[in-house]
């Protein structure tokens, strides 16, 4: 059952959780950006993959005077609280040469996002899941379906009725 109130706990202390992460890149070659994050991720001692999905193209949100995007899901066990995890993902990104900028959906090396954690549902001010947006982004839900697609994300419900209304907006599988 989905707890109501904001939390950054594991449900259960010790206990692996499966967690689902966004993968995005449009510069520096992509792909490889993707492929490196990937291994950095599973080297973490507490971390396991469960499911990759394949890699998508995609074009860009916001500005569109930027590369196309290369994005995939990446699902693992993880024993690390969703904000252990937030940090971990933030240092690989900035080892990747990530650089944040005010301006929201800007090139970047590597975007490295929580979309789900458990079945929880978080409100921080550095953390929301499930990720907000994810709903309406042919480049999360179509790779989260390929690996997963019997899920039902909190509060948004089937991951398959979530597609029927989320057209792919030029997403093609590589």
């Amino acid at each position: 059952m989905i707890s109501s109130q904001p939390t950054t706990a594991a449900p259960h202390v010790g206990a692996p959780v499966i967690a689902y992460i966004g993968l995005g890149s449009n510069l520096q070659e992509p792909q490889q950006q993707i492929a490196l994050a990937r291994t950095r991720i599973l080297d973490h001692p507490e971390i396991s993959e469960v499911a990759f999905s394949s890699l998508y193209h995609s074009p860009p949100m916001g500005p569109q005077d930027q590369p196309d995007y290369c994005n995939a899901v990446l699902a693992i066990y993880t024993l690390l609280p969703a904000i252990a995890l937030l940090d971990f993902l933030q240092s690989i990104e900035n080892q990747q040469g990530r650089v944040r900028q005010a301006q929201r959906w800007v090139a970047r090396t590597l975007d490295l996002d929580i979309l789900l954690y458990a079945d929880q549902k978080i409100q921080l001010p550095r953390l929301t899941i499930p990720h907000p947006g994810m709903a309406e982004r042919a480049f999360v839900l179509y790779p989260l379906y390929e690996i997963a697609p019997d899920l039902s994300i909190p509060e948004l419900g089937e991951l398959s009725q979530l597609l029927n209304h989320c057209p792919l907006n030029g997403l093609q599988r590589i």
